[in-house]
């Protein structure tokens, strides 16, 4: 600090440690990449449908004609590549791993595309898997992408933290389930999402009813939906609910996710289209 300060850097022409930035934990970007935004996919507990809304929210993005990308950063619990019917040798150039590509266009890397059986176990430890998924990013030759989702684990543990620090977030959608438990489990992600002053884009509810095939009414599986009151206590948009769909469950089993009929995420492409762009300044 600078002798005589005065506390107000507002006045004060001194160069001193007060003034400093702190110094940003961005991971560098492939040089051969050019993703415009990134979108993180959270949630506080698993099994609630992460994987789901991303692939979702990807091939919706496509279907608007934009270029699309999925880093899958759930790395003990793969699922995408599945999803998308996606599978086979990963190969390199000099810049880096190239993704595998979707029979609609969307960009895929995944810890399961480097395994020789999909089913094989990933048992690492926590620094080694944060250390994959920055080399999702930085070592992956992406090249020109307009919206890159990332698939987090659930909770708040080292990889949402390593995402969190490195990837340049435009901001994060939070999935929950209708359950007694979704106010405690928005409230991790949400508090977690403002520590890391990263914005939360929205909720999106999933598995929120199941719609009768013959009237076409709406029946709350689980129970009368808590999200809106949750979402009026953070002031956070409730952006879409998905229901029980066993077509689009068949689709995800099969790797035909781009082919789901539906508007369940138009809603929330919206804001995802309205998102800034977060720089590496």
């Amino acid at each position: 600090m600078a002798e005589n300060c005065t506390h107000d850097c507002s006045t004060c022409t001194a160069s001193c440690s007060s003034r400093e930035k702190p110094e940003s934990l961005l991971a560098p970007q492939n040089k051969s990449s050019h993703v415009k935004k990134v979108i993180g996919i959270v949630s506080g507990k698993g099994g609630v449908g992460k994987s789901l809304v991303t692939s979702l929210l990807a091939v919706t993005m496509n279907r608007r004609e934009y270029k699309t990308a999925i880093l899958d950063a759930d790395i003990t619990g793969p699922s995408i590549p599945k999803a998308f019917g996606v599978r086979g040798e990963i190969f390199g150039s000099e810049d880096g791993m190239l993704p595998l590509v979707s029979k609609m266009g969307t960009k895929i890397m995944s810890v399961n595309l480097l395994l020789d059986d999909e089913t094989t176990p990933v048992v690492w430890r926590g620094s080694l898997i944060s250390g994959t998924v920055k080399q999702f990013w930085s070592d992956v030759v992406w090249d020109e992408v307009d919206y890159m989702f990332v698939d987090m684990p659930p909770g708040t543990g080292d990889v949402p933290l390593t995402v969190f620090q490195s990837l340049p977030l435009s901001g994060v959608i939070i999935v929950t389930s209708p359950q007694e438990l979704v106010s405690m489990i928005v409230a991790k992600a949400v508090r977690m999402a403002q520590m890391m002053n990263i914005p939360v884009l929205g909720l999106v509810e999933n598995m929120s009813y199941i719609e009768c095939p013959d009237c076409k009414k709406k029946i709350p599986v689980f129970g009368e939906s808590k999200i809106d009151s949750v979402a009026m206590e953070y002031g956070i948009p409730v952006l879409a609910r998905i229901p029980l769909d066993p077509n689009l469950a068949s689709q995800c089993d099969n790797g035909l996710i781009e082919l789901f009929e539906g508007d369940f995420l138009d809603c929330a492409a919206d804001v995802v289209e309205a998102a800034p762009i977060r720089t590496f300044d």
